[in-house]
């Protein structure tokens, strides 16, 4: 389920601090989102949650119920040519301004792009926490990015287990 990279057990369960929750929301699923505020909750408190996006597009509409109920912030970002994804360059300004202004002690990125891991190396540089959610297809340079990477697959599981009331197979 997760990845650790760089910081111990012990020194993540300390971590009381605050984290920021950017999404992809290209690349992330709506659905998801009590999970991943779950997730990163056992890291800190979810101070800067946003949702990056061409929110005038219809893959974004999943999204839009989940803003308000969770305060997320909507972020709007056009696609300005086919086949380029304008959201990741916006993602990694705010996530950069973010570092910059020394607002948060971690970071949750959930993408399954691979776009973001010299972003996550970059945070992790600078002595930060990064959680890292996305699919089991991401690409493994941005998983050893990370220092702790969830996979949604293991979080949609556990939804099922929950829901239907049966418990995780023992090995």
């Amino acid at each position: 389920m997760a990845r650790n990279n760089q910081i111990s057990h012990d020194t993540l369960e300390d971590i009381e601090g605050r984290i920021a929750i950017l999404i992809d929301g290209d690349n992330a699923q709506a659905t998801l989102i009590e999970e991943i505020l779950v997730e990163a909750g056992k890291y800190g408190s979810a101070t800067i949650r946003r949702v990056y996006g061409d929110w005038t597009t219809p893959n974004m509409n999943s999204w839009k119920d989940t803003l308000n109920i969770h305060a997320f912030q909507p972020i709007q970002q056009f696609r300005y040519t086919v086949g380029k994804n304008a959201t990741d360059s916006a993602m990694i300004i705010d996530a950069m301004d973010i570092l910059h202004m020394h607002q948060v002690d971690g970071f949750c990125l959930v993408s399954s792009d691979s776009d973001y891991t010299r972003l996550a190396t970059r945070i992790r540089e600078s002595g930060l926490l990064v959680v890292g959610i996305g699919r089991k297809s991401t690409a493994r340079a941005f998983v050893s990015a990370c220092n702790v990477f969830i996979y949604t697959e293991t979080c949609a599981a556990e939804v099922a287990m929950a829901t239907t009331g049966k418990t995780k197979p023992t090995t």
